[in-house]
């Protein structure tokens, strides 16, 4: 027998990012992440046969996508990367200026050419790049900002895509319209090839309501006052359970048509359950749900904190799947590892591929070595599918191939669907309520607990009542057609996705949020436009205020530092360059926020370098490492040890090699802040326009928090930027 059932799912969805009314796509990224992760992500387990798999599909990214794959789309960014260079208009420059770099710069960095543009553009400023670029820097833009959301398997092995990115610049428009055709190509193949593998019995296919709703919340917004007493609610209260049952219905009806079967599992949106919910769900024929450990530690009022290696209280409680029972009917229920998942979606990213797979890999079995004798556990890593592989070298595949390989030799380990799971477990404990709450916190709070989410209810509350006053009149008089109140509704049903109150709010940011904002407005107005009526003012006004964002300071004059960890006279660090980090930025949860600002200069002689430590946070880690990465031509790393708050040593490795005795060339100092010295002569200069800097707290092994939160922070040289010239 084995000692550890594992379950692993992956989520993936988008929202529906299809405008009403005009069916064109507002933003690409349904598009560019099909591209880049849906279609591989499945295809690679198919080299590792012994691992089963469950990927959750939600049924409107599915039908974005089909209707991609049929070539007849709209979406703008598509229709302007492949114009012709020649053709394009001051702002049609502006947009590709816009939109070409909002991609993870790990992906900047791997085509030489891609970072150049996006250096002249940061550099420059985008108006001058608007007059100054020649037609082959507007297509090389163009092409390299589609081939870095090609699928991994694509650039390595697809003549085409292959040669186009190894080509890296110089493109012609012949390239371009063979770039486009092969985007359709793969777009084609996505849903297909998750067909094909359920077929093959190594995956199982489940599902979202329709829309991705936080059913809960569609059933009855007050739900979310159990959780969190303080949360503000609408008033009335948004209380549609006939529409949370037509997402369900709906979603059955879209994955059959797709998948050829109906689901047995459903992965609630964003985890969300309710009893409601779950009975609407178990009525309808689901079999299985799933959501995260904390619904159940609320549900049976007990914890699962950590030991030191990672394993957890009430380990029996957890890891094993649980009976649902209401109203005579039953579910089997999931609930996730978070701590187990959250090292994928948010730590291995910072690790080689070999270690990360080796680390999960030895969690995972330990878990099975700690559990009683004779009782197997089933342990389950629930995440997004998508978002987290672009923060890893080579979008995760690397680390994805030894993790699977390491499962599949592991006889300790059988990887199994959820449906699997079930089977081999047909003792399961039972619950006969379950705590409403989210995945996040235990709460409903990212979509209803700030006054722009009640907001956005009390207006989709707003447009809801009006549709369904408009469908009671049908019905007597008929003033409205059939067609109508259809179209009206779907955009009910779309407006009542989870994903615009997820950028509600101060927990979320993005570069997006005013088109966001834009498309949630949309929906709404088109539901009074269907049903003949005048949308109300109110919509034409934004609902999300403009975000905070990071701050990105260059220095403003040349430093003297006394490397002492502490700020030993206030004009020391007046005038250094800064990052003070956005506390909204980011999409997802689960990373610790542990370091403060960042400060940087240069004196005649010496780089320096200032590290802030949030003190309430840094006092629960008492042990820890910073690792500071500089960037001239080469890599150099001084890896920092702190040892009961203390510093006990550092190492300085350039290139991959260890200098023995640096401490004549670099100093650091912990007190109140940590600060670092590098001698100018560790630099290489020659024809460095820039430096680039990044720092990271470690902790038992594992990356806890790093600065810039994306990417590096570049530091300017040249004496007008209060910085060194290069040579």
């Amino acid at each position: 027998m084995s000692r550890v059932h594992l379950v692993i799912l992956w989520h993936m969805h988008q929202p529906q990012y299809r405008e009403p009314g005009t069916g064109r796509y507002l933003l690409p990224w349904t598009r560019l992440h099909a591209l880049k992760d849906y279609w591989g992500m499945v295809k690679i387990l198919g080299e590792f046969p012994g691992v089963h798999a469950t990927y959750n599909f939600v049924p409107s990214l599915g039908a974005q996508i089909e209707e991609y794959a049929s070539g007849e789309f709209h979406e703008p960014w598509f229709e302007l990367v492949f114009a012709p260079a020649e053709s394009l208009q001051p702002e049609q420059r502006r947009e590709i200026l816009n939109r070409a770099f909002q991609v993870n710069e790990q992906f900047l960095w791997r085509w030489p050419r891609f970072l150049e543009l996006h250096s002249q553009v940061r550099l420059g400023g985008a108006e001058a790049c608007v007059a100054q670029f020649a037609e082959q820097d507007w297509r090389d833009l163009q092409m390299l900002s589609q081939i870095a959301w090609m699928d991994e398997e694509y650039l390595a092995k697809d003549p085409v895509v292959s040669a186009l990115s190894m080509k890296g610049k110089g493109y012609t428009e012949q390239d371009k319209a063979a770039l486009r055709e092969k985007q359709i190509e793969l777009l084609g193949a996505v849903l297909p090839e998750y067909r094909l593998a359920a077929d093959r019995g190594q995956i199982e296919i489940s599902t979202t309501p329709f829309y991705h709703p936080i059913l809960p919340l569609v059933c009855d917004t007050d739900i979310a006052g159990v959780a969190n007493a303080s949360t503000p609610l609408p008033r009335p209260p948004f209380r549609y359970p006939e529409d949370a049952r037509e997402q369900l219905i709906r979603a059955r009806q879209y994955h059959e048509r797709v998948f050829g079967k109906v689901p047995a599992g459903l992965w609630p949106s964003e985890g969300s359950v309710s009893d409601q919910t779950l009975e609407i769900a178990s009525e309808m024929g689901f079999q299985w749900f799933a959501t995260d450990e904390g619904v159940l530690g609320r549900t049976r009022n007990i914890g699962f904190w950590r030991d030191a290696t990672g394993f957890p209280q009430n380990a029996q409680d957890l890891y094993t799947p649980w009976q649902f029972e209401r109203q005579g009917r039953a579910m089997s229920g999931f609930f996730r590892d978070h701590y187990l998942s959250d090292l994928v979606g948010f730590v291995y990213s910072r690790m080689a591929p070999d270690a990360a797979a080796l680390d999960l890999h030895g969690r995972i079995r330990a878990i099975g070595d700690k559990m009683p004798s004779g009782q197997t556990a089933t342990v389950n890593v629930i995440l997004d599918g998508e978002n987290a592989w672009e923060y890893y070298a080579g979008n995760g595949r690397e680390f994805l191939r030894k993790f699977y390989k390491r499962i599949e030799e592991d006889p300790e380990i059988r990887a199994l669907t959820a449906s699997e799971a079930i089977a081999l477990a047909p003792s399961q404990p039972k619950l006969e309520g379950i705590f409403p709450a989210s995945w996040i916190n235990a709460n409903f709070d990212v979509w209803i607990g700030h006054s722009e989410d009640v907001r956005a209810w009390d207006l989709l509350r707003d447009a809801r009542e009006s549709y369904g006053r408009a469908a009671d009149r049908s019905q007597t008089d008929g003033p409205i057609s059939k067609e109508q109140l259809a179209r009206a509704y779907e955009s009910v049903l779309a407006a009542e996705g989870s994903d615009w109150c997820w950028w509600y709010g101060p927990e979320h940011a993005s570069a997006n949020d005013l088109e966001f904002d834009e498309l949630y407005r949309k929906h709404l107005s088109e539901i009074y436009a269907a049903i003949g009526q005048e949308a109300p003012p109110t919509l034409q006004q934004p609902i999300k205020r403009a975000p905070d964002r990071s701050r990105r300071e260059a220095p403003l004059s040349y430093l003297d530092v006394k490397v002492d960890g502490r700020e030993s006279h206030y004009f020391e660090w007046l005038g250094a360059g800064l990052y003070s980090r956005d506390p909204r930025s980011g999409a997802m949860h689960g990373r610790a926020n542990v370091l403060g600002d960042v400060m940087y200069g240069f004196g005649p002689q010496h780089f320096y370098l200032r590290l802030d430590l949030l003190p309430l946070e840094i006092a629960r880690i008492p042990d820890f490492q910073i690792r500071a990465t500089v960037w001239d031509s080469r890599e150099m790393r001084i890896t920092i040890n702190v040892e009961n708050r203390k510093l006990t040593g550092f190492i300085v490795e350039q290139s991959g090699l260890c200098l023995l005795h640096p401490e004549s060339l670099v100093s650091a100092a912990l007190g109140t802040i940590l600060e670092v010295s590098i001698a100018r002569e560790m630099f290489d200069l020659k024809d460095r326009k820039a430096l680039l800097l990044s720092v990271a707290l470690w902790e038992g092994g594992l990356p806890v928090d790093s600065l810039p939160q994306e990417g590096m922070l570049e530091a300017t040289l040249g004496e007008e930027s209060y910085a060194w010239p290069s040579e």
